[in-house]
C-alpha cells in the first residue's frame, strides 16, 4: 500500500482525478490570526488542502477551526516536521522555496535531494511532498524530480511565480505569470510517475493549463492569503475550484 492512500479519502481521490486544489497560507506566515481566516475560507471554497507552516500550534488551530480540512506543513529543516506530524498535520512538504528567493537563498538540487533523504529518514511512512526549485533549468528540473521519485518523495510540486516578468495586463499577464510553473509542470509530469502538484503564480485562469499540463492538482497561496476579507477569500477559492471543474470537464 502506498503512502497516499493514508491521506484522507476525499484527499486521494481529488489527486487519483486530477483535480486537488491546495490553499497555501505561507512557509513563512506563523500569524494565528491569518492562518485561521485561510484555513476558513480554504474550507468553505472547497479547498481539499490547505498547506501550512511547520507549526505544531498552527496545526491545531487549523484542526479546530477546519475541521475535517487535511493539513500539509511546510518547512525546509526536517526536524521541524515531528512536531507537526504529532500534532496532527497529514503531510510535510519541502519547499516551496519562493519566500526565501528574495533573500538570497537559492536551494540547488544536491541539497533538497538531501532535505528529502533526512525528511524520510526522520519520518519513513508520511506522507512527502518536495518542490523542485525553479531556478534549476528545466532539464536538471526533470532529473531532480526523478532522483527525489527514487529517494522517497510521494509528490512533487512546481514553481516559478517569483520568476516570471509579465509584461502584459488582463489574461495575456496571467498567463505569462504562469508560464514558468507550468513549463515544469508539464516536463516532470512526463518524467516521473508521482502526482505534480503545480504551484506558484496560478489563477482561475491558468489552473485549467496547468492540469492541460499533466498535473494532479494546483496550489494557490497569494491570490487567497493576501486578501484580508474572509468572505473575498471564499470567493477567490470557489473560483479556482469552479476553475478546476471546468478544466475536467473540457478533458471529457
Amino acid at each position: 500500500m502506498s503512502r497516499l492512500s493514508s491521506l484522507p479519502a476525499a484527499l486521494v481521490s481529488s489527486l487519483a482525478e486530477r483535480r486537488a486544489l491546495k490553499v497555501i497560507a505561507g512557509l513563512n506566515n506563523f500569524d494565528a490570526t491569518s492562518v485561521a481566516r485561510v484555513a476558513r475560507a480554504a474550507a468553505a471554497g472547497g479547498a481539499d488542502l490547505i498547506d501550512v507552516a511547520c507549526d505544531a500550534a498552527l496545526v491545531r488551530l487549523v484542526r479546530e477551526v477546519a475541521p475535517g480540512l487535511p493539513i500539509c506543513v511546510s518547512a525546509v529543516e526536517p526536524e521541524l516536521f515531528v512536531a507537526a506530524v504529532s500534532a496532527g498535520a497529514d503531510m510535510v512538504e519541502i519547499g516551496n522555496f519562493d519566500s526565501f528567493y528574495p533573500q538570497g537563498i537559492v536551494f540547488g538540487a544536491e541539497e533538497v535531494l538531501e532535505l528529502t533523504r533526512r525528511t524520510r529518514a526522520l519520518l519513513p511512512q508520511v506522507v512527502l511532498s518536495v518542490t523542485v526549485p525553479h531556478v534549476l533549468p528545466l532539464d536538471q528540473q526533470e532529473q531532480l524530480a526523478i532522483d527525489l521519485e527514487a529517494a522517497g518523495a510521494d509528490l512533487i510540486q512546481t514553481e516559478g511565480g517569483t520568476s516570471a516578468k509579465p509584461c502584459s495586463a488582463g489574461s495575456l499577464g496571467l498567463i505569462e505569470k504562469a508560464a514558468p510553473t507550468l513549463a515544469a509542470a508539464h516536463g516532470i509530469s512526463r518524467a516521473v510517475e508521482l502526482p505534480v502538484l503545480c504551484a506558484s503564480g496560478l489563477s482561475a485562469v491558468t489552473l485549467p493549463m496547468a492540469i492541460a499540463a499533466g498535473a494532479a492538482g494546483v496550489g494557490v497561496g497569494s491570490a487567497v492569503n493576501k486578501l484580508n476579507d474572509e468572505l473575498a477569500m471564499v470567493a477567490v477559492v470557489r473560483s479556482l475550484r469552479e476553475a478546476l471543474g471546468s478544466a475536467l470537464k473540457a478533458a471529457v
